[in-house]
């Protein structure tokens, strides 16, 4: 008889059967399919990218790329606008203006041109943009001017806040607004003008507001009279100056001050030929009396 042959068995070995497993599973396929060829790629251009020859072209590349794009006709800025200010303001943003035109709008750092303008002090606030056309628009918000301070050296010309906008050289060549001394009388601007807005009837006569001990305000008329307002709600006090005034002809008389610190107790102070008159009539009133 012949030797029987073995058979194959057709079931797959342990080892066989495991790595089949393997083979099936979805994360080893991505990993085949994607993870090596990643990694192959990406070990290929960083030794590629490790040459210092052509790291110096990309660079070289990249900023020609890009100085080929900022210098276009479209990004290129030609022309500064100043709009909505006066041309003295108009010339000191001009001289202010930092760059030389034209250049790129890449180049310009557009809130330091804001930054600037902005810190001219008759500028309350600014807008930059660039508009269609190559042109830098500029808008400025100006300062108006409120009244005339005087300090030391003459007059200036402050605005709601207090800010110094300009220096004059007589008051002439701003008639139209109140003059303002004393200490801390630019602190205290707003309620300045709101004096002056109440004195309305008295404006001819007007001549100017001193701040008393940095705490309230005098009202000073033609021919030396004072209104001496009380540091609380002086705008009342004045109106009721006004009103004795209107009733009764009180400044148009020889007086030197009305005094309204006391607001319950209003004071007239008269000039000194004025109260030498008083006293003698009020003697001569006397001496009748007693006879």
């Amino acid at each position: 008889m012949g030797q029987v042959g073995t058979k194959n068995d057709p079931a797959p070995s342990r080892w066989s059967y495991r790595m089949q497993r393997v083979l099936l599973t979805p994360m080893y396929r991505r990993l085949l399919r994607f993870g090596v060829p990643f990694c192959l790629t990406f070990g290929v251009a960083s030794w590629y990218l490790s040459d210092p020859a052509v790291q110096q072209r990309m660079v070289q590349a990249y900023i020609d790329i890009r100085e080929q794009i900022q210098t276009r006709p479209e990004f290129m800025v030609k022309l500064l606008s100043v709009e909505g200010a006066s041309p003295r303001t108009a010339a000191d943003v001009r001289e202010g203006f930092s760059y030389s035109l034209p250049l790129s709008s890449f180049d310009m750092d557009l809130e330091a041109v804001r930054a600037a303008v902005e810190d001219i002090p008759a500028v309350a606030s600014a807008a930059v943009r660039v508009r269609q056309g190559g042109v830098l628009e500029v808008r400025v918000h100006e300062r108006q001017p409120a009244a005339l301070m005087r300090v030391p050296k003459g007059l200036i010309v402050i605005d709601a806040e207090g800010v110094a906008l300009d220096v004059v050289a007589h008051r002439a060549e701003r008639a139209r607004l109140p003059v303002l001394t004393g200490d801390g009388a630019q602190d205290a601007v707003p309620e300045a003008l709101a004096i002056r807005a109440a004195a309305g009837p008295l404006g001819p006569r007007l001549r100017g507001l001193v701040r008393m001990g940095a705490r309230r305000w005098d009202v000073v008329l033609d021919r030396g009279q004072r209104i001496m307002l009380p540091e609380d709600d002086p705008v009342r006090a004045l109106e009721r100056v006004i009103v004795l005034n209107e009733a009764q002809n009180m400044l148009e008389r020889d007086i030197a001050a009305v005094d309204m610190r006391l607001a319950d107790r209003p004071t007239l102070r008269m000039n000194e030929p004025a109260s030498q008159q008083w006293w003698r009539v009020r003697n001569l009133s006397a001496g009748a009396s007693a006879e």
